[in-house]
């Protein structure tokens, strides 16, 4: 597992203790924030912007990152909705192919970066538009429904043990969870993508195929990217073809306030976590509130820019003490 310093635990206990200081202030300004239905609301956001923030986690950490989550889990979403409400594909298999969609994108991103050498800001900006372009071009701008397969709605409203309000979503978040920190703290694909953070050159000339490694934690992060289309459009009961954009912000805010360092070789899964709360706490905050959507998208900008820049001075002290 991957050891943390000093200051990578005090940014997670700052992520933890603002988490807990939003909670208490929208409590308090708002009682419906409190309701049961609401905090269920909450955990219900977070799968699917919290499975996205775990996808690209792995990116970040070897110091690229991805800007197609959003567009590229809608396109995830239709080839499935496609499969399933068109070519009659029992849901299961469609599932799979929405998840092997997702990870396609990612293949394609990591190869562009990688193999081509293009800055993956500028891969994954390119596959963004593509997959935007395709969702909105084989739909006709038509959503998908699944009225008539109550199954695929059961994948994220459904409730497996029975219980109330404990949907699958939030099971299959908690899944995803586990899975992405057993692969980045137990794992070969986890020690090398933080190799690969911290100095990619000395792990290529160790003799290590970096190429080859960045290609398939990109891909990786593309299967995150296609489950979380699956639930997202699960939960909604139909594909929205031009629904996407803007959640690879909150995704890429969520792992950067976790502790995820966007110059690469720091981060991990539980902070990620914890910021992917938050990002939801805060929306949902906003909203019950009656913020305005604008300003509620300023204030996320605002946030991560702090984010950013409280990482930035981080690592400017660490450097100074070295």
């Amino acid at each position: 597992m991957e050891k943390e310093t000093t200051a990578q635990k005090t940014q997670k206990i700052l992520a933890l203790l603002s988490l807990v200081l939003l909670i208490l202030f929208f409590s308090v300004m708002n009682q419906a924030f409190r309701s049961i239905d609401n905090v269920v609301a909450i955990l219900l956001a977070t799968c699917v912007n919290g499975i996205l923030a775990l996808g690209v986690t792995f990116v970040i950490i070897t110091g690229g990152i991805d800007l197609s989550l959003g567009t590229a889990m809608t396109f995830s979403a239709v080839v499935a909705g496609i499969a399933i409400t068109k070519l009659n594909v029992p849901v299961f298999f469609g599932v799979l192919i929405g998840i092997m969609v997702g990870g396609l994108c990612g293949f394609v991103n990591g190869f562009a970066s990688a193999k081509m050498k293009l800055p993956p800001f500028i891969a994954t900006m390119g596959m963004m538009m593509i997959t935007k372009g395709l969702s909105i071009f084989i739909t006709s701008a038509v959503p998908i429904y699944f009225n008539k397969h109550p199954a695929y709605n059961a994948i994220a409203l459904g409730s497996i043990f029975g219980i109330p309000r404990l949907y699958n979503a939030i099971l299959i978040y908690i899944l995803m969870c586990l899975i992405a920190w057993i692969l980045l703290s137990y794992t070969i694909v986890g020690r090398y993508c933080y190799a690969i953070g911290s100095n990619d050159e000395a792990v290529r000339l160790s003799g290590i195929k970096v190429v080859n490694w960045k290609i398939l934690i990109f891909t990786i992060c593309g299967s995150f990217v296609g489950m979380a289309g699956i639930v997202m459009t699960s939960r909604l009961t139909s594909v929205q073809p031009g629904l996407g954009s803007g959640y690879e912000l909150e995704a890429i805010a969520a792992a950067v306030i976790g502790g995820t360092s966007l110059s690469g070789g720091e981060g991990g899964i539980q902070g990620t976590i914890i910021g992917a709360f938050i990002m939801s706490v805060l929306t949902n905050g906003l909203r019950i509130m009656s913020v305005k959507q604008e300003l509620q998208s300023v204030v996320i900008g605002m946030v991560l820019m702090l984010a950013v820049y409280l990482d930035i001075v981080r690592r400017d002290r660490a450097a100074k003490t070295v």
